[in-house]
């Protein structure tokens, strides 16, 4: 290994990660920008630097530890007053309560029904399908133990319109993805996951990423870097591997607005895309993904 990539948002430093593996040489540092959609350009930033030859075996990590360490999505006090970009981004929202990832999603959730109509029981949905998916992993916290469209409605509100059944459990842990040239990756003894070419990219919405977002005119939800354009592919194209939420309406990660940014169904159209069972292990949306891994395009970069 002689590349280490994460983003801002890890608070393990690239050059203590490889002191503490043992790593001689690393050649090759990067870190992206914020958390969330960020894990996704690693791997683009990790395949660049094996293509150009800036290294040859990079690994792209994340780990986080609520429990000794920071509560990921507590109110931080007094962030509204730092000396820099942040005390500018959160004292615009902070004076308002609005200091939580929970909050943050819930202006651009309730926007987003009053465009189109949506109600709870619409992201409830989401939240359905993916505890079913996850009961039926033996590794799963949720193994056997999915819920029900009811228990989603009856759990407490977290900020309105979001129930805590809408957000992600809190987790512990760490993940590591390897990326290193096709011709080194056909020695493994697993097969690889080969890079398409072209189908990575990193875009900014127009305006920043937080509050601003039920500003965009014409465009109450979504942030924009989920667009196909961004990496060379065409809508309903998208080759999604997970989809877990960090929320049931708006995330980098999400089903909601997400699948209509992605051109797997039009504007204000998910809630219905959902309820047909369009996200389910046998769906339209798993169906449409098994197509365009069929006839994806390889790169040099696994």
């Amino acid at each position: 290994m002689d590349g280490l990539v994460t983003f801002t948002m890890d608070s393990n430093a690239e050059i203590a990660v490889a002191r503490e593996l043992g790593v001689p040489g690393c050649g090759f540092f990067g870190q992206v920008g914020y958390g969330g959609g960020a894990a996704c350009a690693t791997v683009q930033h990790a395949a660049m630097a094996v293509a150009t030859g800036a290294a040859s075996v990079v690994v792209c990590y994340r780990a986080l530890n609520e429990r000794s360490g920071r509560r990921f999505g507590r109110v931080a006090a007094r962030r509204d007053r730092h000396a820099h970009h942040l005390g500018v981004d959160n004292g615009w929202h902070y004076p308002m309560g609005i200091a939580t990832p929970a909050a943050t999603v819930a202006m651009v959730a309730r926007r987003y029904m009053h465009e189109f109509g949506a109600t709870s029981e619409d992201f409830g949905r989401v939240t359905v399908a993916d505890r079913r998916h996850a009961a039926t992993n033996p590794h799963a916290w949720f193994y056997q133990r999915p819920v029900t469209l009811a228990e989603h409605q009856a759990s407490r509100w977290i900020a309105e319109p979001l129930r805590l059944l809408d957000c992600c459990q809190e987790s512990d842990g760490a993940v590591a993805v390897v990326v290193t040239s096709l011709d080194r990756a056909r020695d493994l003894p697993h097969p690889p996951a080969v890079i398409a070419r072209r189908r990575a990219g990193q875009r900014p919405g127009p305006v920043h990423h937080d509050q601003l977002l039920p500003r965009r005119p014409g465009r109450p939800a979504g942030d924009g870097r989920g667009r196909p354009g961004s990496c060379g592919g065409r809508p309903g194209s998208a080759r999604p591997t997970c989809g877990p939420p960090c929320c049931t309406t708006t995330s980098p990660r999400t089903c909601c607005m997400q699948l209509e940014e992605l051109g797997f169904c039009g504007r204000g159209e998910a809630r219905d895309f959902i309820a047909g069972g369009a996200i389910e292990l046998d769906g339209r949306a798993a169906a449409s993904t098994r197509t365009a891994a069929s006839s994806a395009r390889p790169t040099s970069t696994a």
